[in-house]
């Protein structure tokens, strides 16, 4: 009962001097808030130094001709069969079932989906056309 009452009794001394010396501590205020205001043209301050960003292109399917097969080229075909994984490397990228990509031909960039891969083939998808691309054979 004595260790309840002292232990008790020292917790209340110790609120009571903390209070005593919260309202010692004197109050900050600020004179004035600072701000970051960038001008529209102005340098990202995060940017490397000497860096330059480069300009974006914009990403346009026009419809238009039909991409002929002759512009992909599949030097391989992995099937995982853990997994059920399988992908394909289509002009030298790394690319899975399902996965988008563009493809530049001369000014324009077409977007086309990986639809398939099977065994010696790669399906692609554009819109309404479907473009079948053979595994290139040594």
């Amino acid at each position: 009962m004595k260790t309840l009452l002292t232990i008790s009794l020292l917790a209340f001394l110790t609120l009571t001097r903390a209070q005593a010396e919260a309202e010692k501590t004197p109050v900050v205020e600020l004179k004035s808030k600072s701000a970051f205001a960038m001008e529209a043209s102005g340098r990202n301050p995060f940017w490397p130094i000497g860096w330059k960003p480069v300009a974006k292109l914009s990403v346009t399917d026009a419809g238009g001709a039909e991409i002929q097969p002759a512009a992909f080229v599949v030097s391989s075909i992995t099937f995982d069969k853990g997994s059920l994984a399988r992908f394909a490397i289509i002009n030298g990228k790394t690319m899975q079932e399902g996965q988008q990509f563009g493809l530049q031909l001369g000014n324009q960039t077409y977007q086309l989906t990986v639809k398939a891969i099977e065994d010696g083939r790669v399906i692609l998808a554009r819109r309404d056309q479907e473009i079948t691309v053979l595994l290139r054979r040594k």
